[in-house]
């Protein structure tokens, strides 16, 4: 009977073994554009000893309204300063933490396959682009990557010829990927992006006065009770971490 005590014991400890695994991971809302470097970023602050991290990407917006809602998260990471201020705004975040972690650029984004080699910003140059087709890029009342696509498009006088053709998406990885298959023209993304996926090329780069910066504030969960949360957020501000945002072509935030 001792024995068959040891055995039960036994399997419950297997059986409980992947869940206290699962819930000792550290939890992090982050922007779809992020993908690429923080799955690195992650995997070395796990090698090096710490917590496993499970990463959760879209878009910032909707994210941000997931932690208003008591969705479970340590660490929150937007695109911009309008999603971590509708999070703060609603007490789901701590605002000690926050700051601006890096920084990105715009661009446009075509097939690699197009014989598009370079794109003007005149009207003429994208009405040709773009032809009966399609330009990607993320919802422009709600995505990042969207509201400064329309920024920038509006204030070099291409709004009224684009938006047309927009085929919004909810994240800017949705968008890049419409790109890459080919089902869209053009696309307008981050720079980081395009460096990600080989199936693009940068036909534009849109100049930096021509939107609001690019910046990638991070915070913890208000909710938050991982111990080791304030660390990998530590881990994230310093050099190791830094290295691998810039070598998938990040900026330090300005």
């Amino acid at each position: 009977m001792r024995r068959s005590f040891t055995i039960l014991l036994a399997v419950f400890a297997l059986l409980g073994a992947p869940l206290a695994r699962a819930d000792d991971r550290i939890v992090v809302f982050a922007a779809a554009s992020l993908k690429n470097a923080l799955d690195a970023a992650a995997a070395k602050y796990h090698a090096e000893g710490g917590a496993e991290v499970a990463a959760s990407y879209g878009g910032s917006l909707a994210l941000a309204r997931q932690l208003v809602a008591g969705a479970p998260a340590d660490v929150f990471i937007s695109a911009d300063e309008a999603s971590m201020d509708a999070a703060a705004k609603d007490n789901a975040i701590r605002p000690d933490t926050r700051m601006d972690l890096i920084s990105n650029r715009l661009v446009v984004v075509a097939p690699k396959a197009s014989k598009i080699g370079s794109l003007a910003f005149d009207s003429r140059a994208f009405a040709e682009a773009i032809g009966d087709g399609r330009l990607a890029t993320g919802d422009v009342a709600s995505v990042p990557v969207g509201k400064y696509a329309k920024a920038s498009l509006t204030k070099l006088g291409l709004w009224d010829v684009v938006a047309p053709h927009l085929a919004m998406t909810p994240d800017v990885r949705t968008a890049l990927a419409f790109v890459a298959r080919g089902e869209a023209a053009l696309g307008i993304v981050y720079a980081t992006d395009a460096a990600a996926e080989p199936n693009v090329e940068v036909v534009a780069r849109f100049p930096d006065d021509s939107h609001p910066p690019i910046l990638y504030p991070i915070a913890l969960a208000a909710g938050s009770k991982h111990p080791e949360a304030p660390k990998f957020l530590e881990f994230l501000e310093g050099s190791e971490a830094r290295a691998i945002f810039a070598g998938q072509g990040f900026a330090p935030a300005k």
